[in-house]
């Protein structure tokens, strides 16, 4: 019986090892890029790999995507909520770049020295999604504000009340006899909506709370619009109230063209564990005066498009004031900022796209809800999520957080410039990846480039130009670091780069560093369950990690014509465009990164330029694409 022992040990190693595919799932897909997950077992020594291609259907030449990211056994936790959790095992990761409304076949290939038990190979056919437009054979009803004077366009309401659920008031209200269809526009026409809340026959049809719910549902072929006339400003405003529009329930709805203001929550569209909205649409509007903009907190939440928005908040646009927890000695002369404006966009749930908005003068700005631990159905989790092409100008915290996002979180190509406390954040993520790519960073006087707390797993940090420090919170899993600039400003006893990993999981390579004056210890690594080590050089982190074998460090003198925001300043408001983060020609930037597939192809040169910004290629556009936004505009 003993000579079968070592065959049976083999056996049980082998099924540790060999990696054994389970449920691939197709994340819901957005405008430009898809998200893929794929459950495993086995691959106890992490040396599975999947390899990706794909295609525009009918095309016969693939292209190769960046492999999918090994996850899994990871624990991000939080202490003061009692908050743990273990990232199942798999694999996750996205394809970037693709054109809206277009099908594509994906190919995944699994690979493992120690076997694949099952099958080895996944093929979908996916297509992007499209940009949701107006139904053109509708109806077309027209509103008008309850003082218009003049002629009307048939069929005429006043107030948005009755034209989308019919008349009705005081008690009345939820009488609704008469409400609006799948592909109906309601065109709002110039003028005041600003209802009479204490007013038991207010002609707009808000009584007492002053917030019109709009829970009614439309379809992707016809959604429900609602939609400025083009005949002025049409400014809707809460006299503020709590909430002006309450869009829970709702489905394929579009506003578009219409100001909010005045209110602490200007649209409202999902409460944990409550009720979501989905297919929201929210474009081309003007948002001032507000608490937040756009809010869901529900996991039922799903396929929002917010883009193209000015969000104005109440901040103070004059100082930089970050905030500070009581009992804490303060941050300067400037105790904390009131929290009198939070967030310009909060969202959970899969597929929501938030693209070239302007964000100014809230505590953070855009942001992806602390929901905590994941539900187990991918369709209820914060996945396949694109944030790119905005512009945020002064937060009171951070620009852009993707605290509680899950899989194939897309932070791309934003532009920040003063945040008191953080950039960009990821505290945490439940796995990952999230992806932090071409965004650019300026003026982050307390914290850092990027913030690490609560041991998110999951992170790619590819091609970013941050003139910060990076100062990491707690120990973090599964990062990667590449093509980056980090540019201190001269802080006093700060240094430029802290690693900090939790597991065997990372990588750091091909970034360049531009150290501060006077400190020693300028890089921080420690290594899982091992002691922080502080190094002088880069070089000296090269001996003795093995990381940065490609890494330089430089200077100022790799831009054009930029320099760093003054140390000694916390409170100094820049603005972007005063910045020049375009690379110098001939500088230690250009030609000095790692090419990454489906990331940086069709680079100028020899190789890719570190940082955001490619020379020689065109800039991209930060912000609104339908009006000149500046960030001092107000």
């Amino acid at each position: 019986m003993y000579v079968f022992v070592p065959v049976l040990l083999a056996a049980s190693l082998l099924a540790q090892t060999e990696a054994r595919p389970g449920r691939f799932v197709v994340e819901h897909p957005t405008l430009h890029n898809l998200g893929f997950e794929w459950k495993i077992e086995g691959d106890a020594n992490r040396n599975a790999r999947v390899g990706v291609r794909y295609r525009a259907a009918g095309e016969t030449a693939w292209k190769t995507a960046q492999p999918l990211l090994r996850i899994g056994g990871e624990r991000p936790h939080r202490e003061r909520e009692s908050m743990t959790y273990t990232v199942p095992h798999g694999f996750a990761g996205s394809i970037f770049g693709l054109k809206p409304g277009t099908a594509y076949e994906c190919e995944f290939t699994m690979a493992d020295p120690d076997g694949v038990s099952g099958s080895a190979v996944e093929r979908v056919r996916v297509a992007t999604r499209t940009e949701p437009r107006p139904y053109r054979g509708g109806r077309v009803l027209h509103v008008y504000p309850a003082d218009h004077v003049g002629p009307k366009i048939e069929p005429s309401y006043i107030g948005l009340k009755a034209a989308y659920y019919g008349e009705g008031r005081g008690d009345w209200t939820a009488v609704r006899m008469t409400k609006a269809q799948p592909g109906d526009t309601i065109l709002v026409h110039a003028g005041l909506y600003r209802p009479e809340r204490y007013n038991y026959v207010d002609p707009l049809s808000a009584p007492f709370t002053g917030s019109w719910s709009l829970s009614l549902k439309g379809t992707a072929e016809r959604p429900i619009t609602i939609q400025g006339a083009g005949d002025g400003e049409a400014i809707f405003d809460g006299g503020g109230n709590a909430r002006l529009f309450d869009m829970m329930a709702s489905a394929h709805h579009i506003i578009e063209g219409l100001t909010f203001r005045n209110t602490e929550i200007a649209i409202f569209a999902g409460e944990k564990e409550v009720l979501g909205a989905s297919h929201l649409t929210v474009r081309q509007c003007r948002f001032e005066d507000v608490g937040t903009g756009v809010w869901t907190e529900s996991a039922d939440s799903r396929d929002f498009l917010i883009s193209d928005n000015l969000f104005l908040g109440r901040e103070d646009q004059m100082r930089l004031i970050g905030w500070n927890q009581a009992g804490q000695r303060t941050a300067g002369i400037y105790p904390s900022h009131q929290l009198r404006s939070f967030f310009a966009v909060k969202v959970y749930g899969p597929g929501h796209v938030i693209a070239h908005n302007a964000v100014a003068y809230f505590h953070d700005g855009i942001c992806i809800s602390t929901y905590g631990p994941p539900e187990a159905d991918p369709e209820r989790q914060a996945s396949s999520i694109d944030i790119y092409n905005n512009d945020i100008h002064l937060s009171n915290d951070d620009f852009i957080e993707a605290d509680g996002g899950v899989h194939n979180i897309r932070v791309y190509h934003n532009r920040g410039v003063n945040a008191a406390h953080n950039g960009y954040s990821a505290q945490p993520v439940f796995g990952g990846p999230v992806y932090f790519l071409r965004n650019l960073a300026y003026q982050i006087p307390a914290g850092g480039a990027l913030k690490f707390n609560a041991s998110p797993a999951g992170i790619i940090a590819y091609h970013n130009t941050f003139i910060a420090e990076q100062a990491a919170g707690e120990p973090y899993y599964n990062a990667h670091f590449r093509n980056n600039l980090f540019l201190g400003r001269d802080t006093p006893n700060k240094g430029i780069m802290v690693w900090a990993h939790a597991s065997s999981d990372f990588s750091s390579d091909y970034n360049g560093f531009r150290p501060n004056r006077g400190v020693k210890e300028q890089y921080t690594w420690q290594g899982p369950g091992a002691a922080k080590q502080s190094f002088a050089t880069l070089e000296e982190v090269r001996r003795a990690t093995g990381a940065e074998s490609h890494g330089i460090e430089l200077d100022y003198d790799i831009f054009e014509k930029l320099g760093a925001p003054d140390a000694n300043r916390r409170y100094q408001v820049y603005h972007s465009p005063d910045l020049n983060f375009g690379l110098r020609a001939g500088g230690r930037a250009v030609d000095a990164a790692e090419p990454l597939v489906n990331i940086n192809d069709g680079f100028s040169g020899k190789a890719p330029d570190l940082g955001a910004l490619e020379l020689g290629q065109p800039l991209p556009h930060y912000g609104p694409r339908w009006i000149t936004w500046a960030p001092f505009y107000r």
